[in-house]
């Protein structure tokens, strides 16, 4: 594992008017290393991963991410950077319902002047990757929670993101499910190097992770 800090975050604060949701968070990811953010529902892990990954500014604070200060980036500046330097794994899945399982994956490409055949050889080469090959026609409501989330996961790795920020990845899915997504995004961990931080509630699913910095109350306990 490549031990450079990828992504640091100084004193991030979020409030929504007087109420402070995250409360002066300090905390950092190395080159595919992979993290986890643990807490109860409402203590602040989603709003700070939020602000670690470009979605949401700090109130205070400042991150900084592959060398660069997304603070202080435009809102242009920043959905460059995010297309083309971090993935994104929901809960919800997030596909578009009129779009197949392949052409979600490419859709993070569709911006980017490339030929349509490479779009969809990319998308296609991570699909088998996700044991989805024979899904890639279907629309998202012929696809059961696991597949929907594995051509998530698929997008989200579509333009070889520096991170991966995965938010309850496993919450809507059942346990064997959630494992599955789990051992993915270990072997994406393992044997491809790429950086993780994920939010959960759940300290089990956390296991395989590299570090593990709990929450409470918007403040990071350990």
């Amino acid at each position: 594992m490549n031990n450079g800090t990828i992504l640091t975050g100084t004193g991030l604060t979020k409030k929504y008017g007087d109420l402070a949701v995250v409360k002066e968070v300090s905390l950092s990811l190395a080159a595919g290393e992979f993290v986890c953010l643990v807490g109860k529902s409402g203590c602040g892990k989603t709003t700070l991963l939020s602000m670690l990954s470009g979605l949401e500014r700090p109130t205070q604070g400042k991150v900084m991410l592959d060398g660069k200060d997304i603070t202080s980036a435009t809102e242009d500046e920043l959905a460059l950077f995010r297309r083309d330097n971090v993935g994104f794994i929901f809960q919800s899945f997030n596909l578009i319902p009129t779009l197949s399982a392949w052409e979600n994956v490419a859709l993070p490409l569709f911006p980017i002047k490339m030929p349509a055949e490479e779009r969809e050889r990319r998308a296609m080469e991570l699909l088998e990757k996700m044991d989805l090959l024979p899904r890639a026609e279907h629309l998202p409501s012929a696809l059961s929670g696991g597949e929907k989330q594995r051509v998530a996961i698929a997008r989200a790795l579509i333009n070889h993101p520096k991170v991966l920020f995965a938010d309850e990845p496993t919450g809507n899915l059942d346990s064997a499910t959630g494992d599955a997504i789990m051992d993915i995004l270990d072997r994406l961990h393992s044997n491809e190097g790429v950086a993780i931080l994920m939010v959960t509630h759940e300290v089990e699913l956390a296991k395989t992770a590299n570090r593990l910095i709990r929450m409470l109350d918007g403040k990071v306990i350990s």
